[in-house]
């Protein structure tokens, strides 16, 4: 028996579609469902419906959302970088008031789950992990939140952050980060010996951010699918940025997307403005898992961002050059389903058994939504209609 009936829609495809919801699970998916007495129908009026989205790479910390508009200060060195951030955040309400806007923000867009780095250092402590960590809880049953401990001054250049690594996982987070082995740390096998290390005495995953350009990133990218697969923990690395993947010639990419595909290592892109990235439609046929993050989001890093992960697939396609139907389908699995296979979300997607959730959107098919990006959607959750949201 049914609860009710989502009638009157169309799947991706553009095909008709509707969906039997019972006990907040989908019990029955198919062009035309069978009506039974007493079920309550609710017509969808011939829209769109799409997976939940999934955002694979925030930082729920770092961000103005909630806050003041801050104006951008340009910084020459990382450093700078981060010594203006320190600045800017000492300003601004606590992490906890603008990284529960930001959900609620990217909720109403359609997010559903996202993987959110958190600085911890021997400087920050455990403070950042803290107060992500109550937002998170906050949102536990509406918005999955894995938390990565993330050593955004370096492991061993800022001495006592891998002691605070360790800790971190103790105190709430998943996935074990790193950052740049060899241009922050100058030392690569130090680095990836900390970082695999920890995720080895807690099970954990490990996702690097990697910045580092040319042969010396796809050298770093050698090492960390050698360490990956060597440890068995095939699935459970990724790497964020991978910039290199875009700067080599095609016999090297090709060698180390072998070498990816064979590991395991996953790779988030979030299709930067100005500078190469990975080449996404190569390393998907290659057989490596690519997944979409949002990044930065309105923060001193960078000003731009809301945290649709609709809009981010649209940017995805329009830098990649997406015209086909199937090549943004593929822009829109990334921000949603390879997504949710990299944290781990399970019943995820509109599949019979798996929880009823998903959006509601006025487009034809899913090629057209990422193309169009509408702004009016609305949300079910579990079967019930959620917040209807409106982009901005």
């Amino acid at each position: 028996m049914f609860d009710h009936l989502f009638t009157n829609a169309v799947g991706a495809d553009g095909a008709p579609l509707e969906l039997a919801v019972a006990s907040g699970r989908f019990a029955a998916i198919g062009p035309a469902l069978p009506r039974i007495d007493g079920v309550q129908q609710i017509d969808l009026g011939g829209q769109l419906v799409l997976p939940g989205l999934v955002d694979g790479h925030i930082h729920l910390d770092k961000s103005f959302v909630g806050d003041r508009w801050h104006p951008h200060r340009p910084a020459r060195t990382l450093r700078e970088r981060l010594a203006i951030e320190k600045q800017e955040l000492a300003v601004s309400p606590s992490i906890v008031e603008r990284a529960d806007a930001l959900v609620a923000q990217a909720a109403g867009f359609g997010t559903v789950a996202m993987r959110s780095h958190v600085d911890v250092d021997a400087t920050t402590g455990l403070d950042n992990l803290h107060a992500v960590n109550a937002v998170r809880e906050r949102w536990r049953g509406t918005v999955d939140i894995e938390l990565v401990a993330f050593p955004q001054a370096g492991v061993l250049s800022c001495p006592g952050t891998a002691q605070v690594l360790d800790a971190a996982m103790r105190e709430g987070a998943q996935v074990v980060g790193g950052i740049d082995p060899d241009t922050l740390d100058r030392d690569s096998t130090g680095q990836l010996d900390v970082v695999f290390g920890i995720a080895g005495r807690y099970a954990a995953k490990v996702d690097i951010h990697l910045h580092e350009p040319g042969l010396g990133g796809i050298e770093q990218l050698r090492r960390i699918a050698e360490r990956s697969r060597a440890l068995g923990m095939q699935g459970r690395v990724a790497v964020s940025h991978a910039y290199a993947l875009g700067e080599v010639g095609q016999a090297q990419l090709e060698r180390i997307a072998t070498m990816l595909a064979d590991a395991g290592v996953a790779i988030m892109t979030n299709a930067p403005g100005d500078r190469p990235f990975p080449p996404v439609r190569y390393l998907r046929a290659a057989g490596v898992e690519v997944f979409l993050g949002n990044d930065n989001i309105r923060d001193a890093w960078w000003p731009y961002g809301n945290g649709d992960m609709l809009q981010r697939a649209m940017l995805l396609g329009y830098r990649c050059g997406f015209h086909a139907d199937e090549e943004l389908c593929m822009a829109l699995e990334m921000a949603s389903g390879a997504g949710a296979r990299v944290i781990g979300l399970q019943g995820h997607g509109l599949a019979v058994g798996n929880e009823a959730t998903f959006l509601v959107l006025d487009a034809p098919n899913a090629a057209a939504a990422v193309a169009g990006v509408p702004c009016r959607r609305r949300i079910v959750r579990r079967g019930q209609w959620a917040v209807d949201a409106t982009a901005s």
